[in-house]
This record gives C-alpha cells, structure tokens and sequence, in this order.
C-alpha cells in the first residue's frame, strides 16, 4: 500500500534517505583506506584489522535476517529512526575509541544497526512509491553508493590526513544528527504492512528453502561477494606498505575508482538486460581477474599506473555485482522476492565478512612493515570467483 505525498514531499523524502544511506556508506567504507593508520596507532597486524571490517559485516548480516522477519512489526518510521540514532551512536563511539577493543565493540554495534537500517530504507521506497515511480525513486536512493565513493570516502581521507584517524567518525556524526532530524520531519508514518498477517521466522525459511534455484542464487550472491571482500579492504595499506604509496595519495584511489564506476556500470547493466545474467557475470569476472592479479602483486610501479590498476579493479570487480544481483531477483516467483533478498542481503554481508577475516589471517606484517602473502589472497578470490560463475550457471531465471 502506498502512502500519498505531494511530488515536492516526495523528493524532500527521497534525497533525505539518500543522505541517510551516504552517511550509513560512508561509515562502513571509510574504514578500509584508513586501515594503514589504523594498524600503526593500534600496532595490529592485518588479521586483527581483517576483524574490525568483518565485524561490521557479520553483526549486519545477523541482523538483516532478524530484519527480514521483525521488521514488518514496527511502524516503518519509526523502526528507520531508531536504526539510525542507534548508528549515530556507535559511530561516535568510534570516534572516541582510545582502545582496538573499544573500537571494535564500536564496529559490531554500526553494523547490527547499519544491517537492520539498509532494509528499512529499501522497505519505505517500496512501501511508500507504486511500481511505475519505484524504479526511479531506487535509483534517487542508490546514488550514495557512488557518491560515497567520489566524495564521502576521499574527503574523509583528506580530514583524516590532516587531523587524526578519528576524526571522519566526528564529521559522519554530525552530518548524521541534522539528517536525524530532516528524516523526523519528513519521512511518514509507513503502517499499512501492519494489517498484514505475519509469518513465523522459521516457517517463512523453511518454504523458501525447499527450492534449489533458490539455494544456487544464495551461493552464486555469498561467492561474488566473498571473493572480492577478500581483496578490497586489505587495497589501501597493502599500496602504502608495499608499493610506497602514500596516505595523501590514498583519496585519489577512491576518487577516480568511483568516478569510472558512474560511467561503466550503466554499460554494465545494460548488458545485463540484453543478455544472459550469468554470461555477463563470466565475463566481467574473467575481466576482473586482470586488476586483482596487478593490484595483489608488489609491483614497484609509479603512482599513475597503481591508480590505474586500483581504478580497473573499481570498474570490474564492483561490476560483477550488477549481474548479480539481476540473477538473483529473476530467481525466484514474486511471492518469494522479498525474502529472496532479505535473505541474499545477509548472505553477502556475512561472505565479505568471513572473507575479510580469512584474507587478514593469511597475510602478516613484516619487521620491515611490508604486508606478505596479498598475491595469494589474490589467486585465492580468483578461484572463487570461478566457482561462483559455476554456480551462476546453475540459476534458472523464472521471474
């Protein structure tokens, strides 16, 4: 059921909860470039910072399947507020973190709440836009993942290089609190999922799962996702470490890595419309090897061919998770989608989390303070990623 806004109502809306997603993004992204920073103050290795990035991931996907069941209990409003003053909390407990384990306390509790918020947001759109204004109003909404790219995570860079690795958590907390209260004044009351009869939590999964198309999309959504979480949090201190890069350089990575991506994923997806899902997955994983062989190896280039390399791995291995997710969604019968991608969204937080804490537990530091053993991780998410292109095969496309 759709709640009826004046169109002016309707944007005010939707570029709040854009906002509201960059911050959620921002957070949750800043953490990998200031890994280098991170692992100096707190004189880690890179199996403990694996565990502050899969922290975050795991706690989010704990909660996106309590979401998926609780969620449709609570006015949607107000669910959405509590999420965010929750995050807002936690993110300026890291800002305060004096300590690795207060810090990492801080990260579990942004990501039960940051798991629980990112469905809620999805859950309005849907609720609150009827389908021919629903597409558009997403696509309103999704654009913070890019822009958090281009210019949450490099100007939170720039604050952090020039103040101190806490800061950015500071500066996400305040931009938070006035979205805080922008979301208050607009966002309305969503209550008419409340009439609906709801189902028990394990009966719901049960039904879902006696369908094996539905556990070949599930592992195609948990592999894609694994494989490349093994890579990207461990890009910013491995380029500082080993290649000389530094942290001044860092914000360019991100900058042109999400510029590139505005222009390809476009392109991306409409190849994804005209052809088979899993043929594009194949080839813009087969592509996506080429950056994660380059950027995995110690290669003593010039700065310009890293951002090169880095920019190429931005383009391809983010662009696997467009075929991805069309696979996913044409998986199942309408009926099912809801819970398909409740589902699928905890899968893929839970991957990238196990795959940033595998990846740092292969990896050491070195007296030297060269990060050893990113080429195997490397060959490793390649491997991977070949066995979720096996399993993508396997999906059938019946919606």
């Amino acid at each position: 059921m759709s709640v009826e806004l004046s169109p002016s109502r309707e944007r005010i809306m939707l570029f709040t909860l854009m906002a509201l997603q960059f911050t959620m993004i921002v957070d949750f992204m800043i953490m990998m470039p200031l890994s280098s920073q991170l692992m100096a103050v707190f004189a880690i290795q890179p199996g403990q910072f694996g565990l502050l990035v899969s922290s975050y991931s795991i706690a989010a996907g704990v909660s996106s399947l309590l979401a998926s069941s609780l969620g449709d209990r609570f006015d949607r409003r107000n669910a959405l507020l509590v999420s965010y003053i929750g995050l807002l909390v936690a993110t300026l407990a890291c800002a305060y973190s004096n300590s690795y384990h207060v810090l990492l306390a801080a990260r579990i509790i942004a990501g039960f709440f940051g798991g629980v918020l990112s469905s809620i947001v999805l859950a309005i759109v849907g609720d609150v836009f009827p389908p021919q204004k629903r597409g558009k109003a997403m696509g309103i909404v999704m654009l913070a993942f890019s822009l958090a790219a281009i210019a949450g995570v490099p100007l939170g860079l720039f604050i952090s290089n020039h103040y101190s690795w806490q800061t950015p958590f500071s500066f996400i907390t305040y931009a938070g609190i006035i979205v805080l209260i922008v979301a208050y004044k607009v966002v309305p009351n969503v209550r008419g999922h409340l009439d609906q009869p709801h189902v028990n939590f394990f009966r719901s999964y049960v039904e879902l799962f006696r369908i094996p198309n539905h556990w070949w999309a599930f592992a195609t959504s948990c592999l894609v996702m694994f494989a490349g979480f093994m890579v990207i949090p461990y890009i910013a201190p491995t380029m500082v470490s080993n290649t000389g890069m530094t942290d001044h350089e860092l914000p360019y990575i991100y900058l042109c890595g999400g510029l590139a991506t505005l222009f390809t994923r476009p392109v991306i997806g409409r190849m994804t419309d005209k052809h088979k899902h899993w043929k594009v997955l194949a080839v813009t994983t087969f592509l996506s090897f080429i950056p994660i062989i380059l950027v995995t190896q110690t290669l003593q280039t010039a700065f310009v061919w890293q951002l090169v390399f880095a920019t190429l791995f931005f383009v391809f291995v983010s662009g696997r998770f467009i075929p991805t997710s069309a696979l996913i969604t044409a998986s199942c019968e309408s009926r099912f989608r809801g819970r398909v991608m409740a589902f699928s969204s905890a899968v893929q937080n839970l991957g990238s989390g196990f795959a940033a804490l595998i990846a740092g537990a292969i990896m050491t530091k070195a007296p030297t303070g060269e990060i050893l053993h990113y080429e195997l991780v490397g060959y490793i998410a390649c491997l991977v990623s070949l066995i979720g292109v096996y399993t993508a095969t396997k999906v059938k496309a019946i919606s």
